[in-house]
């Protein structure tokens, strides 16, 4: 009896996933558990396993279409068989999470783009976006074509369309083609995390009163601590590596303990003060910037944070975080320094209120009991929500931190 293969649940407030690519043909043999297909949702890429051994009988979403939580993707029976190329589902035209391995090219969606004739069509609208648009009374000839493939409308569309009311860009307009590329050019389609980090980042500029304060703090202390105990420190946590941002993150907890409103949020009329710190650690992924979360992070020692820190870092880079550890952040540190930034204004993860931004260490010339000295210096900013942070708790909040780095027994006194 053939096998059903579902969308797998993705998470808490995830009900759509978009399809990126699938792993195997149709006929191909599988083994129980091996990769099929892969989700890409608004966070994380997901891998869909065989629940079975069989034979990949029949695939029912293409590639680049949108998809909700227990839709059919495809039907697995038993027995052998082999792979069969010449059934391989066409390739999305408008790219997937991983253009590599798939042929790539100056291709504009041709598929999207009705006839002139029919350029005033209805657009079908997928699951999600359908009884969105029926909730709030919006129709299909409302919002046009959509930017799901062959012009169907996606629930980010209706989404779009009701914030910015009929005014709202056209993802895919049908009477308007892609632009015509040049010698030299490639389209390739955002992917799904790509497109969230984006809009994002775009809601926390329109809807958060943003400032940013600067500081500067003298690492000479934290660095001659650490070359001094690194090696007994590796040896007596199991391999822990001490490094910097331990030092920060600790900082930070005792910053956002005196200072709460930095680390509550907005809901409505209402401010949430929380009564611990779950901190987001902002890590460079292949797929684009993940924050990860350490959570309780106030209850944990340097050798702990460390650990946490380097597992999602090699995680983060092997696609392998899992849903539930990037969200419930308090707070957020992110390192631009590791990339070489010398000083930036980071922007805020909502619904967080603030966030911490380190950069590059540079040794300069700083005064220094009325001399001039070459010091380890690093550029520290602080973005805040000035709707629930005034300016004087910003800047008290990113001076404690700079006095706890300068002066680090700061953190094992409690001071």
């Amino acid at each position: 009896m053939p096998t059903e293969i579902k969308v797998p649940q993705l998470g808490e407030s995830i009900t759509t996933a978009t399809l990126a690519r699938w792993l195997k043909h149709k006929g191909d043999a599988v083994a129980a558990d091996e990769p099929l297909a892969e989700l890409e949702t608004d966070k994380v890429t997901v891998e869909v396993n065989a629940p079975s051994a069989g034979v990949l009988a029949e695939i029912a979403v293409a590639e680049g279409d949108e998809v909700e939580v227990g839709a059919v993707l495809a039907t697995l029976t038993e027995g052998g068989g082999k792979a069969k190329p010449e059934e391989r589902p066409a390739a999305n035209p408008s790219g997937g999470v991983n253009p590599p391995p798939r042929p790539s090219g100056p291709v504009a969606r041709p598929a999207a783009a009705p006839p002139p004739a029919q350029a005033a069509a209805t657009h079908a609208a997928l699951p999600a976006a359908a009884k969105l648009m029926a909730e709030n009374k919006v129709t299909a000839a409302q919002i046009g074509a959509g930017a799901g493939k062959g012009g169907r409308i996606t629930k980010g569309d209706v989404l779009a369309f009701l914030e910015n009311g009929a005014a709202a860009p056209k993802a895919a307009p049908a009477a308007k083609a892609p632009r015509e590329l040049d010698a030299g050019e490639e389209r390739v389609r955002m992917t799904r995390l790509r497109r969230t980090i984006a809009q994002r980042l775009k809601d926390a500029q329109n809807n958060a009163a943003m400032l940013t304060t600067f500081n500067e703090v003298d690492l000479s202390a934290v660095i001659a601590l650490r070359n001094e105990y690194r090696d007994a420190f590796e040896k007596k946590h199991q391999g822990a590596r001490l490094g910097f941002m331990s030092f920060f993150v600790r900082a930070a907890i005792v910053a956002l303990q005196e200072f709460p409103a930095v680390n509550a949020e907005i809901d409505g009329d209402d401010i949430i003060y929380k009564h611990y710190v779950h901190m987001g650690i902002a890590v460079g992924g292949p797929n684009g910037l993940v924050v990860p979360v350490i959570r309780n992070a106030d209850r944990m020692g340097f050798a702990e944070i460390e650990k946490a820190i380097a597992d999602f870092g090699k995680r983060a880079h092997a696609g392998t975080l899992k849903l539930e550890e990037l969200t419930g952040g308090s707070f957020s540190i992110t390192n631009g320094g590791v990339y070489g930034s010398l000083m930036s204004t980071p922007i805020l993860n909502p619904p967080q209120s603030a966030i911490l931004g380190m950069h590059k260490i540079q040794e300069r010339p700083v005064a220094i009991a009325g001399k001039i000295e070459i010091r380890p210096m690093m550029y520290l900013a602080v973005s805040y929500d000035h709707r629930i942070v005034d300016g004087k708790e910003a800047v008290s909040f990113l001076v404690r931190i700079k006095e706890s780095i300068e002066d680090p027994r700061r953190l094992l006194l409690d001071l």
